[in-house]
């Protein structure tokens, strides 16, 4: 039993001696940030306040470019126009990338191009929107209807104000778009096997749910999480 429980001890010793080399080594490179702790780096620090308050009161201490730990996953955050600039405008080739998570596998295999990584494949989906949806002859075909689908809302709203009616500005935009993508897909506004707004709201709740696999990368074999997301999405899609 003393020899069991020997083997473990210097098993999690060399493990712990391991992780603080390699943080060693990574850190070198990175910017400033705050000191991780062993095993979830500086998870702690986010808490349970929204996020993007956290990062901002961290980003008076350690600048407006600064590294964190989230669990063994490195990341830079960036807080100010100017370093923003720097990422997404000179250097926008090397941090077009996106992060590899567990939930992108479900919606068309992480090949979107919203979560793919950037690359062949990613160039060629945004050549093929940009001709086939977005280029100006497809978007002044369209311009009809979207004005039709706009002035509906105005009139909405103008009827709802007579009557002193609270509008929900939020819901009516979701509407619009709602009719807008319909009458382009399927040429109708209404389609009763597609409840358009909210199969994308609920898809957006699933996408947000915290996944230990993406700070975590070790128990991406386990399949924890990634299970009952499938489920969902299944549902919904």
């Amino acid at each position: 039993m003393f020899s069991v429980i020997l083997s473990l001890l210097f098993i999690f010793t060399g493990i712990l001696f391991g992780w603080q080399y390699s943080i060693h080594v990574h850190c070198s490179k990175l910017p400033p940030g705050p000191k991780p702790l062993p095993i979830i780096g500086n998870l702690h620090l986010l808490g349970k306040q929204p996020t993007h308050r956290a990062l901002y009161k961290l980003s008076q201490t350690y600048g407006s470019i600064m590294s964190m730990r989230l669990g063994s996953v490195n990341a830079v955050v960036v807080s100010s126009p100017d370093a923003a600039k720097l990422f997404l405008g000179t250097h926008d080739a090397i941090f077009a990338s996106r992060p590899k998570l567990q939930v992108s596998k479900y919606l068309y295999h992480g090949k979107g191009l919203v979560l793919t990584e950037y690359g062949p494949h990613w160039r060629n989906v945004r050549k093929f929107c940009m001709i086939e949806l977005l280029s100006a002859a497809k978007v002044n075909r369209f311009a009809g209807m979207r004005r039709e689908e706009i002035g509906l809302m105005v009139e909405k709203v103008r009827v709802a104000s007579k009557v002193h009616e609270v509008v929900n500005l939020g819901e009516a935009a979701g509407d619009i778009i709602e009719g807008m993508t319909c009458r382009m897909l399927f040429g109708k506004k209404n389609d009763e096997r597609f409840v358009f707004k909210k199969i994308i709201n609920e898809i957006l709740g699933v996408l947000g749910v915290f996944n230990l696999a993406d700070y975590f990368p070790i128990l991406i074999p386990f399949d924890l999480q990634v299970t009952n997301f499938d489920w969902n999405i299944s549902i919904l899609v």
